[in-house]
């Protein structure tokens, strides 16, 4: 399990640290704005006064212009949920090494995990491929960190990707307004993805799409005859590659650009990650650009 905490990663992210930029839902007061009114942090409003309400939040300048008791609303600060959902599918077992797409996503996930569980917000963990796989709890003590390492660690793909059904049915189910992290190489239809984040972002949720790609399905630099095998589907293509990569390059480019313009749409932030880049530094990267955005 330790070796998806990995140092290089959590060290570069823990200085930047994660911050939900929207209204969240909590339970606790911590780091981030609650839409529930209570008597602390920042002040929102005035209410008219009710027998029953505590005396020391009446607001006496309110009644010295108009001779009517008001009492002062403020606005909590709160911890946040972090959703953290995991694609699982055959299609994420290309790559070897430190470059496997589900390795990387698997390291992803742990640094997320960590990072949220260790500034004392709840972190959960959802697996899927053409189904939910497992479903880990949120939690915020320290120990269900190795829970959900312990379910990265047990994950091995079976079946092919079906990503909008189950963004869907996750929005149906997480009603309390956190974050969602969604970790896939995305090998699905988009207009069926983007109507899941669509939803996700209407019940009111925060959603980063982790976009986990090989620079060998980015670059397609393959030569001579080659046999491509489907991952997830049995299908079988023995062809030059040099052939139809400008084709193959034509069609990434613009399932890229629906599925990034799609998110910026849906104001969803989307992040490529590519395998061959040190996840530590694009992580980081995001982090630094998703905490200027939150201080405009």
């Amino acid at each position: 399990m330790a070796t998806l905490l990995r140092t290089d990663v959590i060290s570069k992210a823990e200085a930047l640290g994660l911050k939900a930029r929207a209204v969240v839902e909590g339970m606790r007061v911590g780091d981030h704005k609650s839409p529930y009114h209570g008597f602390s942090v920042e002040f929102i409003q005035h209410r008219e006064y009710v027998p029953g309400d505590d005396i020391r939040y009446i607001d006496w300048r309110v009644y010295g212009r108009n001779e009517r008791y008001a009492i002062k609303q403020y606005e909590q600060e709160t911890n946040f949920v972090g959703h953290i959902v995991l694609d699982a599918s055959r299609s994420m077992l290309f790559g070897e090494g430190d470059q496997n797409k589900l390795g990387y996503a698997k390291i992803l996930a742990a640094a997320l995990s960590y990072l949220i569980i260790q500034q004392r917000d709840s972190a959960g963990l959802s697996i899927f491929d053409a189904g939910w796989r497992l479903q880990v709890p949120h939690g915020s003590q320290p120990g269900h960190v190795q829970q959900i390492l312990r379910a990265l660690e047990g994950t091995e793909p079976q079946e092919k990707t079906a990503i909008g059904p189950l963004l869907h049915s996750l929005a149906e189910k997480v009603r309390r307004r956190g974050l969602v992290f969604l970790i896939s190489d995305c090998l699905d239809e988009v207009p069926g993805i983007l109507e899941g984040l669509r939803h996700l972002r209407f019940m009111g949720h925060e959603v980063t799409v982790f976009h986990v790609l090989h620079e060998e399905e980015i670059g397609f630099p393959f030569e001579g005859m080659v046999k491509f095998d489907g991952m997830e589907e049995k299908m079988h293509l023995l062809t030059r590659p040099q052939l139809i990569r400008p084709s193959y390059l034509k069609a990434l480019q613009a399932y890229l650009k629906e599925l990034q313009e799609g998110c910026v749409a849906n104001r969803c932030d989307y992040v490529l990650m590519d395998t061959s880049k040190p996840l530590g530094e694009t992580l980081a990267t995001y982090l630094a650009r998703r905490l200027r955005v939150r201080r405009i």
